[in-house]
């Protein structure tokens, strides 16, 4: 399997993050290793993007929420989960992020 970064132009990553949340670094960090094109957007504070989050995220209110061009993918753990079953890094490049 090739790895994204040996490919062309990655899906746009776009993460909801909260400071001071150690499963929002761990997930940045995962994606940054990944060389993914990362949307970091804070939050923690911001009502406004908390509800943002939520109604993307389909009622889910924990942080980090992920979302692979417009496919949301979940938390920390559920991106840990595609990376481990070999499905985040096709996800990244493009095949099936929607």
């Amino acid at each position: 399997m090739t790895s994204p970064e040996m490919k062309g132009a990655m899906t746009k990553v776009t993460i909801y993050t909260r400071v001071f949340c150690g499963y929002s670094a761990r997930a940045v960090q995962l994606l940054k290793r990944k060389s993914a094109d990362v949307d970091e957007i804070e939050a923690g504070f911001d009502a406004g993007l908390r509800q943002e989050m939520i109604q993307r995220a389909n009622g889910r209110t924990t942080f980090p929420q992920i979302f692979i061009g417009e496919r949301h993918v979940g938390g920390y753990d559920d991106l840990v989960a595609l990376d481990a079953a070999g499905k985040l890094d096709p996800l990244l490049a493009g095949e099936g992020a929607g």
